[in-house]
């Protein structure tokens, strides 16, 4: 029974993802596959993606190695469970001994789920994270999985997270297993170069927030001592390895940032903040998020008519580091209290000043609207079309992200996000 200081957590885990950075990596996919025993991969992309060069020379550099390719161009952007079945249907079939993935996070995501259960088929529910699914541990081992980001925000090759949009609850949610974390990244900023500015910067602002988030979470020694090892969450709280690299990550976006969204051939800022989303994905990916990811998850899930700017999509929806980075200030003002001194770090890298602690909220949270306003981001939730009677259901979706709104650095009622939901209406 868990009833005293010595009960709390003591122990630390380095999850360190192996990633190979540099332009022109994309071309060695082809003899890592085939290191790896491989002989036929499900390549997933999307269909804009699977056009563009860097595809085809990581089908070239598969092809020269010997190994058979069954691609599968049909990710949905910003994936639904019903996406996430039909791409386990696909990787079933195809008779697959491994995976490549070559896209944005709902891309590297779509391969985590299909490789999960065309390995351990099972009902859908089973592997979710609880309340909404049963949250059941991964059985085994998966198929080798190589994932190459084209955009400068997700992290997904460096976590165990995969996220989608379950329907039938109209709320985002995901997957959570040390096995989902892809066998190798590999992230070659040259596919940074065809990106616009408003994927740039919506994806930029995923950094953010998960470098953000993590650095902010709750210590890891506030949390109680796991009944076994094999028991410690995957995000573990805040702790000084991944420390290390969120605040990197911050400070690399507080110089790039808005230069990679305003100049897509400035390759130095461009290829800076793809280093930075790397940095961000080690360091959420031992840390974990917390408010702003819970309710951005609610945000996205309950969209009705809001289509962004410069994404090829045929269907209402808010990119994943907009819908984090509307909520980001107001919950930067809720949390400063609880890690003055972790919140003024922030602020001062993204180039503000507070010199007491009861100014700190405000001060992050005006650098991260200065930030938004720059990049042309949407100046809250009225921006995507939301009004004061969607509150009620964004609480309720934001609140069934338990794993999430625990890892923050303060407790978070139905109260408090009610409140946060309106801060969020605008800041600008």
């Amino acid at each position: 029974m868990h009833d005293g200081p010595h009960d709390h957590e003591t122990v630390l885990e380095v999850e360190a993802p192996r990633v190979k950075f540099g332009r022109g990596a994309i071309a060695e996919v082809g003899p890592e596959a085939a290191a790896l025993g491989l002989r036929r991969v499900a390549l997933f992309t999307d269909r804009h993606v699977g056009r563009l060069p860097l595809v085809e020379r990581a089908r070239s550099s598969l092809r020269a190695a010997g190994i058979d390719v069954a691609e599968f161009d049909a990710v949905r952007i910003e994936p639904t469970d019903t996406s996430f079945r039909e791409a386990a249907a696909f990787a079933l079939d195809a008779r697959v001994d491994g995976y490549v993935s070559i896209g944005g996070g709902s891309v590297i995501d779509t391969a985590k789920a299909a490789n999960l259960y065309a390995t351990y088929p099972a009902p859908f529910e089973r592997y979710v994270n609880a309340p909404l699914g049963d949250g059941a541990p991964v059985p085994g081992p998966l198929a080798p999985h190589i994932a190459c980001p084209t955009t400068s925000g997700t992290g997904s090759e460096c976590t165990g997270i995969t996220i989608f949009d379950f329907e039938a609850h109209d709320v985002k949610t995901g997957i959570a297993s040390r096995r989902l974390r892809p066998t190798l990244g590999i992230v070659d900023p040259d596919a940074t170069r065809t990106l616009p500015a408003t994927v740039v910067a919506s994806s930029g602002f995923d950094v953010l927030a998960h470098a953000l988030e993590s650095f902010t979470a709750k210590p890891y020694t506030q949390r109680l001592r796991p009944l076994t090892p094999q028991a410690r969450p995957l995000s573990q709280g805040a702790n000084p390895y991944s420390d290390l690299a969120c605040v990197e990550a911050l400070r690399v976006l507080g110089e790039f940032l808005v230069r990679a969204v305003e100049d897509a051939s400035d390759d130095e800022a461009r290829e800076a903040v793809m280093w930075a989303a790397t940095l961000a994905g080690i360091g959420f990916g031992n840390a974990g998020v917390h408010v702003p990811h819970g309710m951005a998850y609610a945000v996205a899930g309950l969209v009705r008519d809001f289509v962004p700017r410069d994404y090829d999509v045929d269907h209402a929806m808010v990119p994943h580091g907009m819908s984090v980075i509307v909520s980001a200030p107001a919950v930067a003002k809720f949390t400063a209290i609880a890690a003055p001194a972790k919140h003024r770090r922030v602020a001062t890298l993204l180039g503000a000043d507070a010199a007491h602690d009861d100014e700190v909220g405000d001060a992050l949270a005006g650098a991260l609207a200065r930030l938004m306003r720059a990049t042309a981001m949407p100046s809250g939730l009225r921006a995507l079309g939301y009004t004061d009677a969607d509150v009620p259901a964004l609480v309720e979706g934001a609140f069934a992200q338990q794993r999430l709104l625990g890892n923050a650095p303060r407790a978070v009622g139905r109260e408090d996000l009610t409140a946060l939901f309106a801060a969020a209406a605008a800041y600008w």
